[in-house]
């Protein structure tokens, strides 16, 4: 009985160890959408939202986005949330001032819906792009903290 007990320890040991171990991802290395029309589409992002578009050689670099939270929420299939019933996706950016990012997009003729409600986490706006899919810009607040 001795033995099992020393075993099941031992066992249990290296499995915590080997959990501790795990590898996790480090984030997104890159979002892949369809579209119509997927030059101008990249062009209008590219425009409007400051997001580079796809490097063509190995010595252009990226888009690099700046550090921050990053929330990978999985919705109800029937969720009203992104929209439209059959839109599979929603894009949420996060910004350093929405207020002047709204001022930017409505002064390009873009229609930008302000959420009236600051919430514990910050402030949102929602608008689309030209082939309708949403988007929610989001000016982070740490709960607690006062802006």
């Amino acid at each position: 009985m001795k033995h099992v007990v020393i075993i099941f320890i031992l066992f249990v040991s290296l499995g915590s160890a080997m959990a501790a171990e795990r590898e996790s991802v480090l984030g997104f290395g890159g979002v892949f959408f369809k579209a119509e029309n997927p030059a101008v589409l990249a062009k209008w992002y590219e425009e409007h939202l400051g997001v580079k578009q796809t490097p063509t050689t190995y010595e252009e670099q990226p888009w690099v986005q700046a550090g921050g939270s990053t929330v990978f929420g999985v919705f109800n299939a029937k969720t009203s949330y992104f929209g439209a019933d059959d839109q599979q996706f929603m894009f949420n950016f996060r910004v350093r001032d929405l207020d002047a990012m709204v001022a930017q997009l409505r002064q390009a003729g873009i229609e930008v819906e302000v959420d009236p409600e600051t919430h514990p986490n910050g402030r949102f706006a929602r608008l689309a792009d030209p082939e309708g899919n949403p988007i929610q810009l989001w000016q982070e607040m740490t709960p607690g903290v006062s802006p």
